[in-house]
């Protein structure tokens, strides 16, 4: 029998699949320099034991998901959320959803002026992400969190914050952003991803905040996450690192079970 120490995640909460022919978001921050596709993706993952997946929507696609789309029809173990615009019709939600869409990503943290979360059609967009059982999914700036988090909790939706809310001000603990995370742990209805460590400043920094996350959470609504294929650092960080990530900032192999499993397929899975 394999023991708990042994055992590699179950779910992967947060890749990406992209090829290099697909349509860039004009305001896209990145041009993949090579193809990171669904087989090559599922490869990876069943040489390293991980059974289930979830792609994470790519912002330098916008709202082109066709490709994702694609891939949850061929491999129904896969889940995945979209960028959207706020337009779009609770008709076309619902057929995403039967795809095996399963929330909303609002990337805007690269943004010097995002859309405004507050108006009415956020909010609609919102609240139907809600009713569909929907996560909405997001990395954003300290200073415009908290707004953030009150539409997204207002409209009765669940909250998942990518790489541990990716503290960058240098005050450890005390980063602003990082108390956000923390504050929207305790109010519940949030998960947060123990993801992308390597693009903290310094990297040696991620074990700080997800050991943090852990005791104060005891490991539920946790959840791991690759971020592979680790766009902008494509040669300076591999799969087997995230994974071994995991149990660096997880030492309990009962809580690492827990973050890497039970979690996710409670999140994304039911």
């Amino acid at each position: 029998m394999v023991s708990t120490a042994d055992e590699p995640p179950l779910v992967d909460t947060h890749f990406h699949i992209y090829t290099t022919d697909l349509p860039l978001a004009r305001d896209s921050w990145y041009k993949p320099p090579e193809d990171a596709g669904a087989d090559r993706l599922i490869k990876l993952l069943d040489d390293h034991g991980i059974m289930l997946g979830v792609v994470a929507a790519a912002s330098l696609h916008g709202e082109y998901n066709d490709h994702v789309r694609d891939a949850l029809r061929r491999h129904r173990w896969l889940r995945a959320t979209a960028i959207v615009s706020p337009d779009i019709s609770v008709y076309e939600l619902e057929r995403m959803r039967d795809d095996g869409f399963v929330g909303i990503r609002l990337m805007w943290r690269l943004l010097d002026n995002p859309p405004d979360i507050t108006s009415p059609e956020y909010r609609r967009l919102l609240r139907r992400a809600a009713d569909l059982g929907w996560h909405v999914h997001v990395i954003e700036r300290p200073d415009r969190l908290p707004t953030m988090m009150k539409e997204i909790a207002d409209a009765g939706a669940r909250l998942v914050i990518d790489h541990m809310g990716l503290p960058e001000s240098g005050e450890g603990l005390n980063d602003p952003g990082f108390r956000h995370v923390l504050a929207a742990l305790d109010r519940g209805k949030t998960w947060v991803k123990l993801s992308a460590g390597y693009r903290f400043v310094p990297a040696s920094s991620a074990p700080l905040y997800a050991h943090e996350l852990v005791r104060r959470t005891g490991g539920e609504r946790l959840v791991w996450a690759s971020d592979w294929p680790f766009a902008a650092f494509e040669n300076k960080f591999t799969y087997a690192e995230a994974v071994a990530a995991l149990s660096e900032w997880v030492p309990d192999p009962v809580i690492r079970r827990r973050i890497g499993g039970r979690n996710a397929l409670e999140l994304y899975f039911k």
